[in-house]
């Protein structure tokens, strides 16, 4: 099915976040993204409105539109919260997986060490927050699944803010030894799995600032062909 104009624009937009593409602070440009993605200036507002919902963006009054730049206490604040909601996310999936699920996650696991050992960083970082989405959709709980899918999003916003750019992120060998506690059914080894790889992610962080301003349109471009 064919997106929307809007549609585009918020998963364009949404998926250069998550690969660490579009930094905090960047101007969304209307007139930028009206060439981009071939649409009006009333798609542009639309998708900006459901960006800022998400908390990815912010509308300033007579400035426009940027990416969110979260505070050391917000980003502090949003991994405090995905440790509680995965941790009951985890309890779910380990009730409710069957060896379908498992051998979907040890999949996924396999594809993000091939990235990793490709060098393909983008794709490998992209996959790295896949997994926890993934662990949100087997979940059962729609609820929670949508609240893990904003704080993620708002994780990736705040990593490519705050860390290195070669810092390292979740490491695969963390994320296969989540999918063993589920698929051994130990529920006490999957909490502190998941607790100590949330908290090693969040250590990666060190407050920096890049300040210089990328170019929209050769972040954005969808590729020609």
């Amino acid at each position: 099915m064919n997106q929307t104009a809007e549609q585009s624009i918020v998963s364009g937009v949404l998926e250069a976040i998550a690969e660490h593409r579009l930094k905090a602070g960047v101007k969304l440009g209307e007139q930028d993204l009206c060439e981009i993605y071939h649409c009006n200036r009333a798609h542009v507002r639309r998708a900006l409105a459901t960006l800022e919902a998400q908390k990815v963006v912010k509308l300033e009054p007579n400035r426009g539109a940027f990416i969110a730049t979260p505070t050391p206490d917000e980003a502090r604040n949003v991994f405090q919260a995905r440790r509680a909601i995965e941790r009951v996310i985890a309890e779910n999936v380990l009730r409710k997986a069957s060896a379908d699920d498992i051998a979907r996650l040890r999949d996924h696991v396999e594809q993000e060490q091939q990235a990793r050992q490709s060098s393909e960083r983008r794709n490998a970082i992209r996959l790295s927050g896949r997994f926890h989405l993934i662990l949100g959709e087997m979940c059962g709980n729609e609820v929670l699944d949508e609240f893990l899918n904003e704080l993620v999003m708002r994780s990736s916003l705040i990593i490519s803010m705050y860390s290195a750019s070669q810092a390292p992120l979740c490491g695969d060998e963390e994320h296969e030894l989540i999918v063993d506690a589920i698929a051994a059914g130990d529920e006490t080894a999957l909490l502190e799995r998941i607790e100590h790889h949330l908290h090693h992610l969040e250590r990666s962080i060190a407050i920096e600032t890049d300040n210089t301003s990328p170019n929209l349109k050769d972040i954005l471009q969808p590729p020609s062909g």
